[in-house]
């Protein structure tokens, strides 16, 4: 076997969160064939696998991972044109800000509010990563995928990957059944940027005239500077997993309750329109409104000071501290307004 299989290697230093113990093994994987040797691997040993893209989605247990951690690294992108649409096929393993800045730098509109999002290519798809008004399934045409049950390549094509709000197949009814290991986007050539949502929109509101591709991704990247969703060295707040939790969405009725609520409390819900007439309301306010307020701290873990929704590891904390407040948090938010939270990390190890 030409694959190199490495044991126990810290997954820590290859999480944005920083927290959690070692990989049994570990192997980086640059083509289909590495992939595929991987598995193969994983399976003669009988152990589980786990797919590793860039660490920003990602809580490890304290114990580690028992199996292999497959590691990503597929790299390369092609171009061609399709009528007004630029195609841009693209390795799992490209760093995906770099590829938004690629493609913002070609006028090719369509993923740019998506700017300064940590991770790789490959792991957009499988939430269906979003941010200001846009999400991957916008763009995205096809997701090219090992399918573990067959050891066939299969194409997905947009609808075949299921898309919804923070999801796919990958992560719900496929969910690892499938690796990821190139997705081709289809963008507007020429395109306006997109500038309708609330943050940006106030962040440019000073702009004279419609503001190119290339200023609408430096205002993204500034916003999420300024919540702590940029990953900079040296910025304590910047030690997340992003935001932990999905903002929930309601039906008109739960939304009703929710509302009732908060009026005795004489507070306002902010929400915004959901698909088939449900309302998703902002998990940041409900994390505030129980209790958790920015820069909250509890011993090395806490709430980042610029963004409610992000647990950040204050330096040598534990997963289990981290699991620890995010059960706090849940708890505390279900008693008062009887919602449920769905954390947005995978837990691995747990």
């Amino acid at each position: 076997m030409r694959l190199e299989v490495k044991t126990n290697v810290p997954l820590a230093p290859l999480t944005t969160l920083g927290v959690g113990g070692p990989a049994r093994f570990f192997a980086e994987t640059h083509t289909e064939n590495d992939v595929r040797e991987a598995v193969d691997f994983a399976r003669r040993r009988d152990i589980p696998l786990f797919v590793l893209g860039g660490g920003s989605n990602l809580l490890v247990a304290d114990t580690g991972f028992h199996g292999l951690v497959l590691h990503v690294a597929i790299k390369g992108i092609d171009e061609s044109d399709a009528g007004d649409r630029r195609l841009f096929q693209a390795g799992a393993g490209e760093d995906w800000d770099a590829f938004v800045n690629r493609a913002v730098e070609k006028n090719c509109a369509g993923i740019e509010c998506l700017s300064g999002i940590p991770g790789t290519l490959g792991a957009t798809p499988v939430q269906n990563v979003g941010a200001y008004g846009q999400e991957v399934a916008d763009t995205i045409t096809e997701v090219y995928a090992l399918d573990l049950e067959s050891g066939e390549v299969n194409e997905f094509s947009n609808e075949a990957c299921g898309f919804a709000y923070r999801a796919s197949i990958f992560n719900t009814v496929a969910r690892n059944r499938f690796i990821i290991l190139g997705v081709r986007f289809a963008l507007l050539k020429n395109g306006p940027p997109k500038t309708d949502y609330r943050d940006l929109k106030n962040h440019l509101a000073n702009h004279t005239g419609q503001p190119s591709l290339a200023e609408v991704r430096r205002a993204v990247r500034d916003i999420r500077h300024s919540k702590a969703m940029l990953i900079v060295e040296g910025d304590e707040d910047a030690r997340s997993a992003g935001s932990f939790f999905k903002n929930p969405i309601l039906s008109a009725a739960k939304f009703a309750e929710v509302h009732q609520i908060a009026d005795k409390r004489g507070l306002h819900v902010p929400s915004f329109p959901a698909p088939d007439g449900h309302l998703k309301i902002p998990a940041a306010w409900l994390v505030e409104q129980s209790g958790f307020p920015k820069g909250t701290t509890m011993g090395r873990v806490g709430i980042s000071r610029r963004h409610a929704l992000a647990i950040v590891n204050r330096g040598g904390a534990t997963a289990a501290e981290v699991a620890a407040l995010k059960d706090e948090i849940r708890s505390a938010v279900s008693g008062q307004f009887g919602i449920d939270l769905t954390p947005e990390p995978v837990f691995l190890g747990f």
